[in-house]
C-alpha cells in the first residue's frame, strides 16, 4: 500500500539494486538491455560521413562540396582589416606638463639680462648666440640692442608672457599634423594632476608655428613697437618657444594592443547543406579556405563524445523502466519483457541509422532531413502502448526519440516533433477500442503531427517554400506508423506471449470459446464477472489504471470455477449445498483449486501473462473464513495456512482492484436492504478490512485511490440494487393466474435474488478476530 505522506525510499543505491533484484523477475536480462544501449551508443557515434574533397585556389572543381555540417569559418582578411580601422580610431596619448614653460621663462629673462648687459658688445651677442641658434654676430647684436629697450621688454613681459603661460597649459604641441592623420581625437594626459581629458577634436589644439603666427599678429596690431623690434621678439620667441604636449608612444603602443586583442575575429557562418564549391567552378581563396575549414571539421570514424554521453544518458532514463516516481519498484518485469524492449529499441536504433545513410546518398539536404520526419517513430512508441502501461511506454518513447534524433545527427526540433507525435499515437492508441478505432486514428493523428513539425518548423526557422515536403513526410510518417502497428503486433503476441490492447479487445468477444463455455456452463459465476467487469472498469479509469486489461482480466478471474461449478453457490441454482457432506478440509481444497484451475485455463487458452498473473492474485493469501470456522466448530485444530489462498498478494493496481471489486460485488449479496447509505458502508468495510490484512502492501494504490474506487463501486452497486414501485396489478379477462408476472423489485424476484449471495467478512472479521456470524449452510465461498 503506498502513503503519500510517508515514504520507504532505499536508504543507499545498494539497497535500491537489491530491491529491484528482488522484485524485477529479468534475470540476465538486464545485461542484454545495457548492451543493447551500450551498441545503439557506439552506432550513435560512428560517422559514415564521406570526407569533403579539398581543392586549392585557382583549381577547377571536378565535383560539388557540400557542407554536412554547421560550421564558423574565419575571415582574416575582414579581421585584419576590422583591426586596423579600429587603431585608427584609438586617439593617442599625449602628455601634458608645465615645466617648458618654466625652462621658457628662465631662458627668456636670461635674454633679457643679457640685453640689458649689452654694454660689453661682442661678448653678450657671444652669450645670445649661444641660446638662440643659428644666429649671427650681427643679428645678435641687432637683437639685443632691440630687446633693451624698455617698451619692448614691457610687452614682452606683460603682454606676451601669460598669453603664452596660458596656451601652454591648454596644451601646445610642436606638429599638428602628426595628430590629425587617421586620429579620432587625442587623450590629454596631466602629468602634474594625473587626470586624463579626451579631445574628440583635434582641430582644437594648437602647435607651436600657429601659436608664433598668432603672436606676430599681435605684435603688428601694437602700433608702440617698431618693424625691428617686433622682428626681434618674433625671432628670439621662435627660437625658444616650447611645446607642452609630447606624444608618449609607448602608452599610445600598449593602448592599441590591448584593443586589437579585444577585437573579435570575423566569422561567417557555413550552413549544413550549402553548396561550398559547384562542379566545374574555379574556386577562389575564399572557397578554399571554406574547404580548409570544413575538411578540418570533419570528423573522424567515431565521436566517442558522443557514444559516452549517449550511452550515459540512456542508462539514467532507463531507470524509469524499473521505478516508479514514488520510488517503488512498480510493477514486476520479467526476462521477456526487458528482452521485448531491448530487440525493439535495437530494430529501431539500426533502421533509423539505415535510413539516415540512405538519406546522404540523396543530392537533396530537404530529402534527407525528410527521412528523419518520415521516421515512424509514433508507431513504434504506439506499439509500446498496447503492451505495457503509461510510465513504461513514455520511457520508452523518450529513449526511441532520443536513439533516432542521435542517429539522424539532428538536433532538439526533431526530438521535440517524435516524442510529441509518440505521446499523441499513444493517446490514440489507449483509446481505440477496436481495430477499426485504430485505422482510423490515422487522420487526427497526422493532423496532430503536422501541428506539432510546425511547431517545430518555426523553431528552426524553416522557409514557407520548404513546408509541401515536409508534410509529405509527416503523412508517410503517420502512415507507416498504422502499418508498422499492424504489422508488428501479432509477432510480438506470438513471440512473446503479450495480451497487446488488440488482444484484450478479441478476448472481450462474446465469440470466444472460453467466454461461450463461461456463459452456458456457470452463468452464475459470468453474471458476477460481468458485474465486477463494470466495477473495475469504472474503478480503473478513475485512478489512471489499465481498465481495458483490469475489465478482460474481471471477465475471466474465476474461469477455475469450471472444473467443479456445482461447488460453488452462484451456480446451485437453490439445490442442495455439496459442501454439507463434505470435510471443511476437502471444502477448503474445492475452493482453493479454482485459482490453480484457472491458471491452467488461462494458459491453455493463452489469455497472456498479465491476465494470468491477476487470476493467481485476485484472493492473495486471504483466509477462507467460513470453513475455517466451520472445522473450529467441529472440534478440528486448523491451521490457518491451510485455509488461505495461496496468494501472492496483488503485486499491481489493476490485480489490487480486481481483489476489491471480487470482494465488494460478492458480499453486498447478503445486504437485506441494499439502500445507498448501507452499501457505502458495506464497500467501506470490505476495503478496511482487506487493507487491515495487508493485502494491499505490494500493490501500488494510495489512500486516495481507495476514496475513488469506493466511490466508484457504490455507484455502480446503488444502479444494480436499484428500487423500482410495485405496479398495479392488471385484471385481464380469461388470463390464467399463473401467467401473471409478478411486480419488478419487491416481489418474488427479490425474494430470489436474496437467496443467492456468498458471504465475506466485514472490516473486524479478518484472520483470527472475526466475528462469530454465519450464513446459512449452502453459502460456501467465505472469503474471496
Amino acid at each position: 500500500m503506498t502513503q503519500r505522506k510517508k515514504t520507504d525510499n532505499p536508504a543507499s543505491i545498494h539497497l535500491l539494486i537489491q530491491n529491484l533484484r528482488t522484485h524485477h523477475r529479468c534475470g540476465r536480462a538486464v545485461c542484454i538491455l545495457v548492451g543493447t544501449l551500450l551498441f545503439l551508443s557506439i552506432l550513435a557515434g560512428a560517422s559514415f560521413n564521406v570526407m569533403p574533397r579539398m581543392y586549392v585556389s585557382g583549381q577547377v572543381a571536378e565535383s560539388d562540396v557540400i557542407a554536412d555540417h554547421d560550421i564558423m569559418v574565419e575571415d582574416s582578411r575582414a579581421t585584419e582589416a576590422r583591426r586596423k580601422q579600429i587603431l585608427l580610431l584609438q586617439p593617442p596619448v599625449y602628455d601634458l606638463s608645465m615645466e617648458p614653460f618654466t625652462a621658457f621663462r628662465n631662458k627668456t629673462m636670461e635674454i633679457l639680462r643679457i640685453a640689458n648687459e649689452s654694454g660689453e658688445g661682442k661678448q653678450a651677442a657671444s652669450a645670445l648666440s649661444h641660446l638662440i641658434e643659428d644666429t649671427t654676430q650681427d643679428m645678435a647684436e641687432e637683437i639685443l640692442a632691440e630687446l633693451a629697450k624698455a617698451d619692448v621688454q614691457e610687452y614682452l613681459l606683460k603682454s606676451l608672457m601669460p598669453l603664452i603661460q596660458e596656451n601652454l597649459a591648454e596644451g601646445l604641441v610642436a606638429d599638428l599634423r602628426s595628430g590629425r592623420v587617421g586620429r579620432a581625437g587625442v587623450i590629454i594626459r596631466n602629468l602634474d594632476s594625473g587626470a586624463e581629458t579626451l579631445r574628440p577634436d583635434v582641430g582644437t589644439l594648437h602647435d607651436v608655428q600657429s601659436f608664433l603666427a598668432e603672436i606676430a599678429s599681435r605684435s603688428r596690431q601694437n602700433a608702440g613697437l617698431t618693424p625691428q623690434s617686433r622682428r626681434a621678439v618674433n625671432i628670439v620667441l621662435a627660437a625658444i618657444m616650447p611645446a607642452s604636449l609630447t606624444l608618449n608612444r609607448e602608452a599610445t603602443q600598449k593602448r592599441a594592443e590591448s584593443l586589437t586583442e579585444s577585437v573579435k575575429p570575423v566569422y561567417y557562418q557555413l550552413q549544413k547543406g550549402e553548396i561550398v564549391v559547384r562542379k566545374g567552378e574555379r574556386v577562389s581563396r575564399e572557397q578554399q579556405i571554406k574547404l580548409q575549414a570544413l575538411h578540418s571539421s570533419s570528423s573522424g570514424p567515431m565521436r566517442w563524445a558522443i557514444t559516452g554521453g549517449a550511452f550515459l544518458c540512456a542508462l539514467l532514463v532507463s531507470v524509469g523502466l524499473f521505478v516508479s516516481p514514488s520510488g517503488r519498484p512498480g510493477s514486476p518485469l520479467h526476462f521477456k519483457d526487458v528482452l521485448m524492449i531491448s530487440l525493439l529499441l535495437l530494430l529501431a536504433g539500426i533502421g533509423a541509422k539505415s535510413a539516415f545513410l540512405l538519406g546522404l546518398r540523396m543530392d537533396s539536404l530537404q530529402l534527407q532531413d525528410a527521412f528523419a520526419v518520415a521516421f515512424p517513430v509514433a508507431g513504434l512508441v504506439g506499439l509500446i502502448a498496447t503492451v505495457f502501461a503509461a510510465r513504461r511506454y513514455c520511457v520508452m518513447g523518450l529513449l526511441l526519440t532520443f536513439f533516432t534524433m542521435l542517429m539522424f545527427q539532428a538536433d532538439y526540433t526533431l526530438f521535440i516533433y517524435h516524442f510529441l507525435g509518440g505521446m499523441l499515437g499513444t493517446w490514440l492508441m489507449t483509446r481505440a477500442q477496436n481495430r477499426q478505432d485504430v485505422v482510423w486514428s490515422i487522420i487526427p493523428l497526422a493532423i496532430g503531427q503536422c501541428v506539432i513539425w510546425t511547431g517545430t518548423a518555426l523553431l528552426a526557422k524553416i522557409s514557407f517554400e520548404e513546408a509541401p515536403v515536409y508534410l509529405v513526410a509527416v503523412c508517410v510518417n503517420s502512415i507507416f506508423s498504422l502499418i508498422l502497428l499492424f504489422a508488428v503486433t501479432p509477432v510480438i503476441e506470438m513471440l512473446f506471449g503479450y495480451s497487446t490492447r488488440f488482444r484484450l479487445m478479441e478476448l472481450m468477444n462474446l465469440e470466444q470459446p472460453l467466454m461461450q463455455e463461461l456463459m452456458m456452463a456457470i452463468p452464475g459465476t459470468y453474471h458476477h464477472s460481468l458485474v465486477v467487469a463494470n466495477m473495475v472498469e469504472a474503478g480503473c479509469k478513475t485512478i489512471g489504471a489499465n481498465s481495458l486489461l483490469c475489465k478482460v482480466a474481471a471477465l475471466y478471474h474465476d474461469v477455475g470455477k469450471l472444473s467443479y461449478p456445482e461447488y460453488y453457490i452462484e451456480n446451485q441454482y437453490g439445490g442442495p449445498n455439496k459442501h454439507d457432506k463434505i470435510a471443511p478440509s476437502l471444502s477448503v481444497l474445492i475452493l482453493l483449486s479454482h485459482v490453480k484451475k484457472g491458471i491452467e485455463f488461462a494458459e491453455r487458452y493463452k489469455l497472456g501473462r498479465e491476465i494470468t498473473d491477476i487470476i493467481q492474485q485476485h484472493h492473495g493469501t486471504r483466509l477462507i473464513q467460513y470453513f475455517y470456522q466451520k472445522a473450529q466448530r467441529l472440534g478440528e485444530k486448523p491451521r490457518e495456512p491451510d485455509y488461505s489462498y495461496p496468494g501472492p498478494r496483488p503485486q499491481s493496481r489493476e490485480a489490487a482492484i480486481l481483489m476489491l471489486a471480487d470482494s465488494v460485488e460478492a458480499s453486498s449479496r447478503t445486504l437485506d436492504d441494499p439502500t445507498p447509505a448501507r452499501i457505502k458502508g458495506h464497500i467501506d468495510n470490505i476495503i478496511k478490512g482487506i487493507f487491515s490484512e495487508g493485502q494491499l502492501d505490494e500493490s501500488e494504490l494510495t489512500f486516495k485511490d481507495l476514496h475513488y474506487l469506493s466511490e466508484n463501486f457504490q455507484r455502480i452497486l446503488t444502479g444494480i440494487f436499484h428500487q423500482r414501485i410495485a405496479y398495479p396489478e392488471v385484471k385481464v379477462a380469461n388470463m390464467p393466474q399463473a401467467s401473471r408476472a409478478p411486480a419488478e423489485g419487491r416481489g418474488g424476484g427479490e425474494k430470489e435474488r436474496n437467496k443467492i449471495h456468498t458471504f465475506l467478512p466485514s472490516a473486524g472479521e479478518t484472520g483470527g478476530k472475526a466475528r462469530q456470524r454465519m450464513t446459512p449452510p449452502h453459502s460456501i465461498e467465505g472469503s474471496r
